[in-house]
């Protein structure tokens, strides 16, 4: 392959310039070894259609995900400490720690519902019960991205539950919630990349 110019393209991702099925990072100097799958193929769809999904999952990247996560994590961690517990806290920390989680629980089922009803087309129960909106919108978001949904969702569901039941027993398990959010962001985020469409053109002069 023949490098371009170091300032003829811009760094990023490029149809690979050796035909390949696969996008490749050009360093702005050369190519390089990283390579990422176009994935299954596809039936073509415009961005402008996929305007208001892409809004809903930029919400819940950004503020869904913390919401539930992060309003699970608080939530469980308050009654850990609630007072009467081994280790109690004060209960005026307490009621206003257990104020926020409600309010960011409340912040993150909603973000979760709008997305849902994007990727049905519709509203359906499913999409307005707390909890089960989760599951039913990281299945799905694994069904439009190619993968088998079961493992990722039971394995989520799993460690969210390990976390509840064992966290006042061992604080270190405070990881988890994290863990299972970081990866529902780049599954959220992968899709948003693959409904806004691949870079516009091939480099300027590409093999």
């Amino acid at each position: 392959m023949n490098p371009l110019a170091p300032t003829a393209v811009p760094s990023g991702w490029y149809p690979d310039p050796a035909g390949g099925r696969m996008w490749r990072v050009w360093t702005a100097s050369t190519w390089s070894n990283m390579t990422r799958d176009y994935g299954p193929p596809a039936r073509p769809t415009s961005v402008a259609g996929s305007l208001s999904l892409i809004g809903a999952l930029s919400t819940l990247v950004r503020y869904g995900v913390v919401g539930i996560f992060g309003g699970v994590g608080l939530l469980v961690g308050v009654l850990a400490h609630w007072p009467g517990t081994a280790q109690p806290a004060t209960l005026n920390f307490c009621v206003i720690a257990l104020g926020a989680a409600t309010g960011l629980l409340a912040v993150g089922t909603t973000c979760f519902a709008f997305a849902g009803r994007e990727l049905a087309h519709r509203w359906t129960i499913w999409s307005v019960v707390p909890g089960l909106n989760v599951i039913v919108v990281s299945a799905l978001i694994s069904v439009r991205l190619g993968a088998r949904p079961g493992l990722r969702v039971t394995s989520e569901v799993v460690l969210m539950v390990m976390f509840a039941a064992w966290y006042h027993q061992d604080p270190l398990l405070a990881f988890i919630p994290a863990m299972v959010a970081i990866g529902h962001s780049r599954w959220i985020t992968s899709l948003i990349d693959r409904l806004s469409g691949p870079p516009s053109m091939r480099p300027a002069g590409a093999p």
